[in-house]
């Protein structure tokens, strides 16, 4: 079973077992957070969806805080062309790892 959640100001498509990292969260590693902004929700072979108004009643989505890491440095380069102006940034940002548990 596939869903289309809202979490972090952000929408993702999950299933049982998917790990993705979204920005940083407050809570600590190993706790669950249940989602309840399920936007819509899909059978494992996709053919019956189910769609929200915005969101779908009774779906929850279970998720697992793994850990806290940050990610490769990302560079911020700006250039001017013909002013001698560079300027060259970069920075980590800190993200956590989260698996989904249950889509009910």
């Amino acid at each position: 079973m596939f869903a289309v959640i809202e979490f972090a100001g952000h929408q993702y498509k999950v299933q049982e077992g998917d790990k993705f990292s979204v920005n940083r969260l407050s809570e600590k590693e190993g706790s669950k957070i249940t989602v309840e902004n399920v936007l819509m929700t899909f059978d494992a072979d996709g053919k019956d969806a189910k769609v929200g108004k915005p969101t779908v009643s009774g779906a929850k989505v279970e998720l697992k805080v793994l850990e806290h890491k940050k990610e490769a440095k990302k560079r911020v380069f700006k250039m001017k062309p013909k002013k001698r102006y560079r300027r060259n940034k970069s920075f980590r940002p800190s993200v956590s790892v989260v698996e989904v548990v249950k889509v009910s």
